[in-house]
């Protein structure tokens, strides 16, 4: 009995190639402009903490990458190696199983795992560290669908609104605006009004959630002055998708001056965690009670 040639046409290998190419190219328009390939195609953190991540990200390429060419290697020797050649009609011998084979697929992967979950869970921890004391203490409140920002040391607060996005240019001034010193030590309490969000600053290269009933807490020392993005990462409702803000980091003195400027305006003492939300949509912003300290 002669073996079907299977082998590929050269249009289903042009198609195959031309498709390969646009999901390259997709991946990489996706992945934002401030990728690049030395970051493995992850953006360019801001903070510190980032560096950890940037290692962890290039480590598992690494991995994964030599992996992918060892297996790879093998296909195409096996390919080569056992090809079938003119006047071979019987089928190769069949192997059942190899136990040294067995042995090796089973192990190596359990070696795999365990690198990877060694590395992550060290840098999870270290990301995950609240021990130092923080120059800052933020205080950030996700509700449907904007953000409050808390600033404790300093004693004043700021309300968000829901972002109108009218594909107008200057929608940016329009959005919360957190804002944080440069090269300092930042400690974000993270809490939620309603229901689930998630606080995410893409240039941070972490995020975590803010849960009714809970405070979550990280640390941050950012290390470039600038305006960056922000946004939920936790499907939250109808209007998810215009849950933004902005964050500015700027210099200690023009910090504290935008703090004497948020105590001029009336905004002194903290908001309660404790309203609700038809006490904080635009259109009933005078039920918002008089912040009359921290809570």
């Amino acid at each position: 009995m002669r073996l079907r040639d299977h082998t590929r046409s050269p249009a289903r290998v042009r198609r195959a190639a031309a498709a390969g190419g646009v999901s390259v190219l997709a991946l990489v328009t996706l992945s934002g402009c401030r990728a690049s390939w030395s970051n493995g195609l992850l953006l360019k953190g801001v903070t510190q903490e980032s560096h950890r991540v940037n290692a962890l990200w290039d480590g598992a390429w690494v991995a994964l990458l030599s992996v992918g060419l060892l297996v790879w290697g093998l296909t195409a020797y096996v390919v080569i190696r056992f090809r079938r050649k003119d006047g071979d009609d019987e089928l190769p011998e069949q192997i059942r199983y190899n136990v040294p084979l067995e042995v090796l697929y089973t192990v190596v992967p359990v070696l795999m795992i365990a690198v990877f979950f060694f590395f992550t869970a060290r840098d999870e921890s270290a990301l995950l560290d609240v021990s130092k004391k923080p120059d800052v203490t933020i205080n950030v409140v996700g509700k449907q669908w904007s953000w409050d920002f808390n600033y404790i040391e300093a004693n004043v607060h700021e309300v968000g609104t829901q972002a109108e996005l009218t594909g107008q240019p200057g929608v940016e001034a329009t959005l919360p605006t957190l804002w944080l010193p440069v090269h300092k030590r930042v400690e974000f309490l993270l809490t939620s009004r309603d229901v689930d969000h998630s606080f995410w600053v893409p240039a941070f290269l972490q995020k975590m959630d803010t849960i009714p009933g809970r405070v979550n807490r990280f640390q941050v020392v950012l290390e470039q002055e600038g305006t960056f993005q922000g946004r939920c990462a936790e499907l939250c409702g109808a209007y998810h998708s215009q849950m933004l803000f902005q964050v500015k980091v700027v210099s200690w003195a023009v910090y504290q001056q935008h703090m004497s400027e948020l105590r001029a305006a009336g905004q002194s003492g903290l908001l309660s965690n404790n309203l609700n939300r038809s006490q904080i949509l635009p259109q009933d912003q005078h039920l918002l009670p008089t912040p009359t300290g921290s809570s």
